[in-house]
C-alpha cells in the first residue's frame, strides 16, 4: 500500500520543510488541495469574470504561487503529489442558489470547472513556464476529482424531496474534470474519482439539501441504478439526471471516468473509540473501514451491469484517529489506544488486496482542537500514534500457549526511502523483554523485500513479555515501534 499524507498547514506554510519532515517519516505521496477558488479571479463575486479560463496565465499569478512552491518542492525531494481539485468560487454557483455566498457549492457549473481543470492541468503539464520564471513547473500526474460529494458541505443539494440530487451534480463534473485532463496530455495519468466521506444521514428527512448522503446510495445514484442493480427507466431515471433509455454501452461511452478511472478513493474513518473492525449497526450503506467488503461488492455490481470487467482499487486518502486530548467528542480516544487502533487499522488494510493505498489525516493537531487526527498535538509534542504511525506493529493474538507461533506483522515505513538513498537492502529487528525483567533481545532480523517497509512473519515466545520492533535511519538514530504485550501460557 502506497502511504499517503495530509499536512495542508504544514505544507502550504513551508513545503520544502514539511516534505522533508513527511520524507522523514516514509512518506510516498502528500495529498494536496488546490481549491478553485483561491486561485479563480474574484472568487467571491457572484458575478463570473470575464477572463480567459483555460489559460493559466489569466489567473491572478499569486493564487498560484502556493501551489507551484508545493510542487517545485515535492519534484526536489522525489515526493509524489496527489492533487486534489474541488472548492468553487461563488460565481460558479448555479443560478438557483439559495445563498451563493453562503453555498457556492450548490449546483457548481460543470463547464466553468472544465475550464479550471484545463488551466491547472496546463500549468502541471511539465512544459508550462510562468512568466518570468527561469525552468518550467514539473508535471503533475495523479489528480483527485473533488472532495466528498456525498456531503452537503462540498456539494448541494445532496437530495431534495428524498430524490437524490447531488450523485447527478458530481457524475457532470466527473465528465468535466475527466475530458479536461484528456485533452491536455494527462490521458495515462492517475485520476481517482469519489473521495466518499465514509457515512452520512439515513433518519428522517435525511439526508436533505445540505446533509450527507450515505456512500453507497450515493454511488448507486452515480450509477443510474436501483438498489438491486438494475438500471433506472423512466421517471425514477429523469429525477436523478439520468437517462430514461439507452443501451449500458451509451452510458459507459457519455461517463468515462466510471468505468476509466484508476481507482475509487474512500475516507473509510472507523467509529472513533470503538475498535476498527467494528460495524455500524443496522448501517449497510456506509463505507467505513468495517464495511469496505460491501463497498467494493457495490462497485463491482455496478460495473458488471455495463458489462464492465473493471474492479476498482479502493485508494484510502483520509484516515486517522481523533484523539482526547484535545477533543472531548464522542468520536474520540485516548492516544494511547489511537496507536493501537491505527496499527490494527492499518493491518486490516493491509489484508484487502483492493487497498492501493493508506492514508494519515494530519501531522499536527489544529490549534482549536477541532478533528484532531494528527500525529501531534497543536504545540509539536507527539503523541503516542507518531511512532505508532512512523513504524506500525500489529500482532492479532496476544494470548499464546507456549511454542505457539505468532503472527507479527508490521512496516518500516521509512525503510524504503533509505533503500532508495543508500542501495543497501533493509532489514527490521523484532525484539521482545521477558516481563521476568532485564532488557530487550533480538529474536528475529526481517528483511523488508515489500515496496514500502511491510513484513509479516510468525515468531514463537518462551514466556510472556513485550515485543518491539527496532530499526536505524542510515548514519541516523535507532527507533522504535510502540511496544505490544504478550501473554505466554
Amino acid at each position: 500500500m502506497e502511504p499517503i499524507f495530509e499536512a495542508g498547514k504544514q505544507v502550504n506554510a513551508d513545503p520544502n520543510a514539511a516534505i522533508v519532515t513527511l520524507r522523514r517519516l516514509g512518506v510516498a505521496r502528500v495529498k494536496v488541495f488546490l481549491p478553485w477558488n483561491a486561485v479563480a479571479p474574484d472568487p467571491t463575486s457572484s458575478k463570473p469574470p470575464h477572463f480567459d479560463a483555460i489559460d493559466p496565465a489569466a489567473y491572478p499569478a499569486a493564487g498560484w504561487a502556493r501551489y507551484d512552491a508545493i510542487v517545485r518542492a515535492a519534484a526536489r525531494y522525489r515526493m509524489g503529489l496527489d492533487l486534489t481539485l474541488s472548492n468553487p468560487p461563488v460565481w460558479a454557483a448555479g443560478a438557483d442558489a439559495p445563498d451563493a455566498a453562503a453555498h457556492p457549492m450548490w449546483k457548481p457549473s460543470p463547464k466553468a470547472f472544465d475550464e479550471f481543470v484545463r488551466a491547472v492541468a496546463k500549468r502541471y503539464s511539465g512544459t508550462y513556464k510562468p512568466p518570468g520564471a527561469p525552468t518550467p513547473l514539473p508535471r503533475v500526474n495523479f489528480w483527485s476529482i473533488w472532495n466528498e460529494p456525498n456531503y452537503g458541505a462540498d456539494l448541494a443539494p445532496q437530495a431534495v424531496n428524498h430524490i437524490e440530487v447531488s450523485p447527478a451534480l458530481y457524475r457532470d463534473l466527473l465528465d468535466a474534470a475527466w475530458s479536461a485532463l484528456q485533452t491536455t496530455g494527462h490521458g495515462h495519468d492517475t485520476v481517482l474519482i469519489g473521495e466518499l466521506a465514509p457515512r452520512g444521514q439515513t433518519t428522517g428527512n435525511h439526508p436533505g439539501l445540505f446533509d450527507g448522503m450515505v456512500p453507497l446510495r450515493f454511488l448507486r445514484a452515480l450509477y443510474c441504478v436501483d438498489a438491486s442493480f438494475h438500471v433506472l427507466r423512466g421517471t425514477a431515471a429523469t429525477e436523478r439526471g439520468c437517462p430514461a433509455t439507452g443501451t449500458p454501452a451509451e452510458f459507459r461511452a457519455a461517463h468515462p471516468a466510471l468505468f476509466e478511472a484508476a481507482g475509487l478513493a474512500d475516507h473509510p474513518y472507523a467509529q472513533g473509540g470503538i475498535p476498527p473492525n467494528s460495524p455500524a449497526a443496522e448501517e449497510p450503506d456506509y463505507a467505513d473501514l468495517p464495511a469496505l467488503p460491501k463497498l467494493e461488492d457495490t462497485l463491482d455490481r455496478v460495473q458488471q451491469t455495463y458489462g464492465s470487467s473493471t474492479r476498482f482499487p479502493i485508494f484510502s486518502t483520509e484516515f486517522g484517529y481523533q484523539t482526547n486530548p484535545p477533543e472531548t467528542m464522542l468520536k474520540t480516544t485516548d492516544p494511547a489506544t489511537a496507536a493501537i487502533y491505527l496499527n490494527w487499522a492499518e493491518y486490516l488494510f493491509w489484508k484487502d488486496p483492493r487497498v492501493a493505498s493508506y492514508d494519515q489525516y494530519l501531522l499536527t493537531d489544529p490549534p482549536s482542537g477541532n478533528f484532531a487526527t494528527g500525529l501531534e498535538f497543536a504545540n509539536g509534542t507527539p503523541k503516542a500514534t507518531y511512532d505508532a504511525y512512523r513504524m506500525p506493529i500489529y500482532l492479532p493474538a496476544t494470548n499464546l500457549h507456549r511454542g505457539q507461533q505468532a503472527e507479527v506483522w508490521g512496516c518500516v515505513r521509512p525503510a524504503w526511502i533509505a533503500r532508495a538513498d543508500t542501495g543497501r537492502d533493509q532489514h527490521v529487528k523484532i525484539e521482545f523483554r521477558p516481563a521476568s525483567g532485564g532488557g530487550y533481545m533480538r529474536v528475529q532480523t526481517v528483511p523488508l523485500t515489500d515496496r514500502y517497509g511491510y513484513f509479516d512473519t510468525q515468531q514463537a515466545f518462551d514466556s510472556s513479555g513485550s515485543v518491539r520492533l527496532a530499526w536505524s535511519y542510515p548514519h541516523g538514530p535507532t527507533i522504535h515501534s510502540r511496544v505490544v504485550s504478550i501473554t505466554v501460557s
